[in-house]
């Protein structure tokens, strides 16, 4: 049986639109996904990003669940290191008395941020040695108990928001296994450690009140297009953008020719190696290239980010996606 799909909507601000105009975007997106059949969408934390703008990750979540009716939405992820556990439990804990059913919570251990970034957030650059206990703390202000006598999270408290962690390596493997929750491995920019750090949380895995067996979230990158022709142009497009966000500097943009070089040089392999868990091509060999996914990650499901940079194939990507993986949602 087919495994569910879901999105990671990373909120892009493509080239000459507003910050306005790709939140209305996503709105969107999350409005057709919700007809086509996608199970969730998820939005992730970045700061100091021009290009994405999913930085107030809550506040985002809110916008698009009054403007939506079905969809699961959810961080993919708050960074937890960024915040105290009982601001995220009022923030979600908000979100879930507002939307009953339909709010979640992705956990992640990076600052989602430079080291600059991370300073002017004020937080303690030791935060995220905290992870495990914070996601208890966490956890316990969302349920009818607290692990800091004399603190209830209002609102939050007994929402049971579901939480995952989300990570790129062993460590987030092995805490989700341990706390007993789902895991999300980012797979579509960070793909060394996949098979490893699933084998590891599938047989580490303890059950919990949450989640009686493991269940594991595997991200990857897809741009579909009409032609395989058009799908390669994007994915080079897309390439490009990650030259151009590392090897940038002083505000200078490269050329594509330039962008070309690092690619196909030594240093551009870096580059080549974040997109390697990317599907590409006319929508029956992106299908099978998702199928053949899934197996490799031993997934139980699948949760897509969209790589077309040009915003007309972004939305084409989608549109053939859906005719492929999504389950149009019956209407109430």
């Amino acid at each position: 049986m087919p495994v569910p799909f879901s999105i990671l909507d990373l909120a892009t601000v493509a080239d000459g639109e507003t910050v306005a105009e790709a939140l209305e975007t996503s709105t969107t997106l999350a409005q057709r996904a919700e007809d086509w059949g996608f199970r969730r969408i998820w939005y992730a934390e970045h700061h100091n990003m021009a290009s994405i703008a999913s930085a107030a990750t809550s506040v985002l979540i809110a916008h698009v669940a009054a403007r939506t009716e079905r969809i699961l939405l959810g961080s993919g992820g708050v960074m937890l290191p960024n915040h105290s556990p009982l601001q995220v439990a009022e923030q979600f804990g908000t979100l879930a008395e507002l939307h009953p059913g339909r709010i979640e919570l992705g956990l992640g251990r990076a600052p989602g941020s430079d080291q600059e970034t991370f300073r002017a957030l004020r937080r303690d650059p030791r935060a995220s040695e905290r992870f495990p206990q914070d996601v208890q703390e966490l956890q316990a202000f969302l349920a009818d108990e607290s692990l800091v006598p004399g603190v209830r999270a209002f609102p939050g408290r007994g929402t049971k928001v579901p939480l995952t962690i989300l990570g790129s390596s062993l460590y987030g493997a092995q805490v989700a296994a341990v706390l007993g929750l789902p895991y999300g491995f980012a797979s579509h920019f960070a793909p060394e450690a996949l098979e490893q750090a699933v084998a590891i949380y599938r047989r580490e895995f303890r059950p919990s009140e949450q989640l009686a067996e493991p269940h594991v979230l595997a991200a990857v990158n897809v741009i579909a297009a009409d032609s395989d022709d058009e799908a390669q142009a994007q994915f080079r497009a897309m390439q490009r953008q990650r030259v151009r966000m590392f090897a940038g500097r002083q505000g200078r943009r490269l050329t594509d020719a330039e962008a070309d070089a690092v690619l196909d040089s030594g240093a551009g392999e870096q580059i080549r190696s974040m997109t390697r868990y990317s599907a590409v091509g006319t929508p029956d060999v992106v299908a099978r290239y998702l199928e053949d996914f899934t197996a490799l990650a031993d997934a139980d499901e699948l949760i897509v980010a969209g790589a077309a940079p040009r915003r007309e194939s972004w939305w084409r990507s989608w549109e053939l996606l859906a005719t492929k993986v999504a389950v149009p949602a019956a209407v109430s």
